[in-house]
């Protein structure tokens, strides 16, 4: 694989990773053809388990790399991944307090962002669709990174964290589309929607690769940008649904293993 990689420019490499943890999105919607309920437990626990990866990705993917890119320079090291948490956390805080969406498993009134008329299930797609953009984010700065030229920064990372986020891609797939099938929507509808909720990722995937490339200096703080954005998701959003229905302890076993996987993934190909 890396091969094949290597000589491609690296929005392109964004690209492809992305659309790769599009389409295990997409494959995950698709147990909605299988079947219309999911065990809370099995769900609780594949959650977790994205939550995990997740984590784990902020640190050894974007938040280690972004304090050594940052070593060498006037600022101390941890200025950079410091700041870029900070603002990846405070720009989902306020995209959260701006679109409307609706977090599974609560009712429509209980519903975020501007107030809108719009139907329930437009409000379910949007809030899994922000969860996928610093996901997107993450994968294209990674990628960036390694066109920058930083020793930090492998492809073989970039693509380790490419196959984490799509790991943990495929509960969200289902998350999404069982929801929508118990909501009343068709199989295929249900299918369109809850892969839809992904497509944001190759999007973000290329801009963020094209961004790092073009503004090297940023490197640190876009990586440590992906970090919070991420952290703040699993925080506000992940991790309290896996603890609504009593599998609490399962689902942070779960989150465990997932930390495990990507921290393997990250250590064994970065």
């Amino acid at each position: 694989m890396i091969e094949i990689f290597k000589d491609l420019p690296p929005v392109i490499q964004a690209l492809l990773a992305t659309t790769f943890t599009w389409l295990v999105t997409a494959l995950g919607a698709a147990a909605v053809f299988t079947s219309r309920e999911m065990s809370r437990k099995v769900l609780d626990i594949m959650l977790g388990f994205a939550g995990g990866v997740m984590i784990a990705a902020s640190y050894w993917s974007l938040l280690a790399p972004a304090i050594e890119m940052a070593e060498g320079q006037k600022i101390p090291a941890w200025i950079p991944a410091a700041a870029g948490f900070m603002l990846g956390g405070i720009a989902l805080r306020i995209i959260d307090q701006i679109l409307p969406h609706l977090h599974r498993g609560l009712a429509t009134e209980k519903s975020e962002g501007i107030k809108t008329s719009w139907q329930r299930t437009t409000l379910l797609i949007l809030a899994i669709t922000i969860h996928n953009i610093p996901e997107g984010l993450a994968v294209g700065v990674a990628f960036g990174a390694v066109a920058a030229g930083y020793p930090s920064a492998t492809l073989a990372g970039a693509l380790a964290l490419a196959i984490g986020i799509g790991l943990q891609n495929f509960p969200e797939g289902m998350a999404v589309s069982m929801p929508l099938r118990r909501e009343g929507l068709s199989q295929w509808k249900s299918f369109f929607y809850g892969q839809l909720s992904a497509i944001v990722e190759p999007l973000a995937g290329v801009i963020g690769a094209a961004m790092v490339i073009l503004a090297k200096p940023i490197l640190p703080y876009a990586l440590a940008f992906a970090a919070g954005a991420m952290i703040y998701v699993v925080v506000e959003e992940v991790i309290p649904e896996t603890q609504q229905s009593g599998n609490g302890d399962i689902a942070t076993m779960g989150l465990m293993i997932g930390f495990t996987v990507m921290m393997i993934l990250d250590v064994a190909l970065g």
